[in-house]
């Protein structure tokens, strides 16, 4: 009732588990030591994980003995019991429900459910059996009475229940945040991937900006996340001068338990410490988190003022304070006789409750700042980061720049950009396609066009903050990395004209190249690329020669 993968490769069972979440499939890692060496081994259990499991690897239909034997299995059994997918309610709590209710004995036996087993014998209940449970309590008139169950019930569509065994700090150079369980703040749970809270984003930006000086501003966050950032920040290196991030940083903490208007206060003396460096000479970075904790203060003392109240009970005065905040930065021409230019970029975090991107603190500062990135929750469970929507992003600053680029970088950037979205648009517009008449039925040119926005979306977009290389990519990199994606996308559209079989295209053994160009050294990049390139075009050359044979 179970496959066990196993490998004596770390790296490789993490790689197999981070596959495995984003098809669903539940697993557990463990590893053990035999004849010194270390096996590391993933399990999957359970008929509905099975399914997927077989599904996911018989796409062909060709099978091997051990797939054989996995469908066998799933054919022949009926239940779908599993002890990794119970639901963590005690004995006493279904003992509550059921004793509150008007369900007798004889429904519940009828619909499978033997109750005594979950009173009494200490058993806790499937998820599936918890659903038909909660469906007999609904029908019986507990809609109102059993509404926190009720909403633990449709949760259990998206979420997996797993009992935490053990709490273990673990040293390293970097920590994982907003990984938490009630009253145990911040722990590593298990050894396999985990989400990442985006105060991964921050350092990032604070160890790669151009700038000289970090002022970060916690405004109304919680105080373990400032602790994590005064612990984490020293150990953070600055790679330009590989000296301790924390000596260009300045740090201003206003947790959520400091009075309302020391929230308030902390967003300007920020702005203002900044502005001070920026008048020296110096360039200068500005992350306010957030700046929605800055608004609610506003809220808080305008309405203990007895203002007259706008839109959400926010003062009517809100879109000016935010605009006064973020207008103060901005490039300048320093006094004194020797000639200084000097910047302040001001990065602002709003976190909008519930996602809900029409609140006024949103809508506010959308009216007034150049360039926004939307963090989707949803990138961030398929484990793509930076979890920033392409398409929900944006940045006015296009035109502006686009001599810079054009000289700095290469005169057709632009144009390779515009194409990359194009292509990124055109997928959006097909996915809805494809979710209801499948892949197949797409056009080759669609299907084309699918592939390649995937390859932009991963090989490019999508970066590894941990890894020495993909950590960071300098511009001119970006530009290569794009134009041999569109690259491969030109020749298969050229070569489909040639007749050359689609599945050829999409299974090419160079795409995987094209993939790890991003893990290439950047003073090594321009020969690797040029290598990858020709690579392609001569195997693009023989799948069109092959077709006229």
């Amino acid at each position: 009732g179970e496959i066990e993968l196993s490998t004596a490769s770390k790296k490789l069972q993490i790689g197999l588990s981070y596959t495995l979440t984003r098809l669903g499939i539940l697993h557990v890692l463990a590893d053990r030591e035999f004849k010194e060496k270390n096996y590391y081994r993933i399990f999957v259990r359970g008929i509905d994980n099975l399914k997927i499991f077989y599904e996911s690897i018989n796409k062909d239909g060709e099978e091997f003995d051990k797939i054989r034997k996995i469908k066998d299995y799933i054919n022949s059994k009926k239940t779908t019991y599993t002890s990794y997918d119970v639901v963590p309610l005690s004995s006493k709590i279904i003992s509550d429900l059921y004793q509150s209710s008007k369900v007798t004995y004889s429904e519940l036996k009828a619909e499978g459910i033997e109750i005594s087993n979950y009173i009494g014998n200490g058993e806790r209940m499937s998820r599936r059996t918890f659903k038909r449970f909660i469906e007999l309590l609904k029908e019986n008139g507990g809609k109102e009475k059993y509404s926190q169950i009720l909403r633990l019930s449709s949760l259990l569509d998206y979420i997996f229940c797993d009992r935490v065994v053990s709490i273990e700090k673990i040293k390293g150079p970097l920590d994982v945040y907003d990984v938490c369980i009630p009253q145990k703040e911040n722990f590593v749970g298990g050894y396999g991937p985990l989400l990442l809270h985006n105060t991964v984003v921050q350092h990032q930006l604070s160890k790669w900006t151009d700038a000289e000086i970090i002022v970060f501003v916690g405004c109304g966050e919680r105080g373990n996340e400032m602790t994590d950032v005064l612990l984490s920040f020293p150990k953070l290196k600055d790679p330009k001068t590989g000296k301790p991030l924390m000596q260009r940083t300045i740090l201003i903490a206003n947790t959520s338990n400091m009075p309302v208007a020391a929230r308030e206060a902390s967003i300007y003396t920020g702005i203002t410490l900044a502005e001070y460096y920026r008048d020296m000479g110096y360039n200068v970075a500005l992350m306010a988190d957030s700046t929605s904790r800055w608004a609610e203060a506003l809220r808080e003392m305008s309405g203990r003022l007895e203002e007259m109240p706008g839109e959400e009970g926010y003062p009517a005065y809100l879109p000016s304070r935010l605009a006064e905040f973020y207008e103060r930065a901005g490039r300048i021409i320093c006094l004194g006789t020797d000639k200084r230019e000097a910047s302040l970029t001001t990065i602002g975090a709003v976190s909008p409750p519930g996602g809900d991107l029409s609140e006024p603190v949103t809508q506010a500062t959308l009216r007034v700042v150049r360039v926004f990135w939307a963090l989707v929750a949803e990138l961030a469970y398929q484990r793509h980061f930076p979890a920033i929507h392409w398409l929900r992003s944006y940045s006015l600053y296009l035109d502006g720049l686009r001599d810079y680029f054009a000289e700095k970088v290469a005169p057709e950037w632009m144009e390779l950009r515009g194409e990359a979205m194009v292509l990124l648009q055109k997928e959006d517009e097909l996915k809805e396609t494809v979710r209801l008449v499948g892949l197949d039925a797409l056009s080759y040119q669609d299907r084309i066009t699918m592939e390649v926005a995937r390859s932009i979306r991963e090989d490019f977009l999508q970066q590894f903050a941990f890894h020495e290389v993909d950590t960071y990519t300098p511009i001119k990199k970006q530009y290569l990395m794009l134009k041999l994606v569109l690259e491969y996308y030109h020749l298969s559209l050229e070569a489909l004209e040639k007749d050359v079989p689609i599945d050829d295209l999409i299974s090419l053994s160079m795409r995987e190249e094209i993939a790890k160009a991003k893990y290439v050294p950047e003073e090594k990049i321009e020969e690797e690329i040029e290598k990858i390139s020709q690579r392609l075009k001569d195997e693009m050359h023989k799948l069109k020669e092959g077709s006229k044979v």
